[in-house]
């Protein structure tokens, strides 16, 4: 929800052809390519993660057959589910980095009045951005620098 006084939605920006920038070729594109990609990569994570539930569940005597000294092929697979996770986070920003910000420069490129939002990397403005050295007396407010 917008905080008092905000402006949300395609209203934040009322110069940009939103309308255009939906029903393009390379928002299409971009859609579909990260749709490919998240739907197949999320039944994945479910399947793993509700199959180690459902093997906790009905195959105990399997999830608590000991692999070394105590730990068991249950505590194998809980902790695989961190590794997959980032694992799958690695993944995906890889394929955003080759793929998705590619397309969605394309799409910026294309939209009348989207330009004019975005920095020349390719960024929104106002995103993060690296830290610049600090102004003269270390930037507290009301300090200056004494010569």
């Amino acid at each position: 929800m917008a905080e008092a006084g905000t402006t949300a939605g395609p209203a934040h920006h009322p110069d940009i052809d939103w309308e255009k920038a939906a029903h393009s070729p390379e928002f299409e594109e971009l859609e579909h390519s990260r749709r490919s990609w998240v739907v197949p990569a999320t039944i994945f994570f479910m399947a793993w993660y509700f199959g180690f539930i459902i093997l906790a569940g009905y195959a105990s005597d399997f999830m608590g057959e000991s692999i070394y000294e105590g730990f068991t092929v249950g505590y194998l697979i809980a902790l695989s589910q961190f590794v997959m996770v980032w694992v799958l986070a690695g993944l995906f920003l890889r394929k955003a980095d080759r793929d998705f910000d590619p397309l969605a420069r394309e799409v910026i490129r294309k939209t009348p009045g989207a330009e004019s939002y975005v920095a020349g990397d390719g960024a929104p403005r106002g995103a993060a951005r690296p830290p610049v050295a600090p102004p003269p007396g270390g930037g507290r407010s009301g300090e200056r620098e004494v010569t």
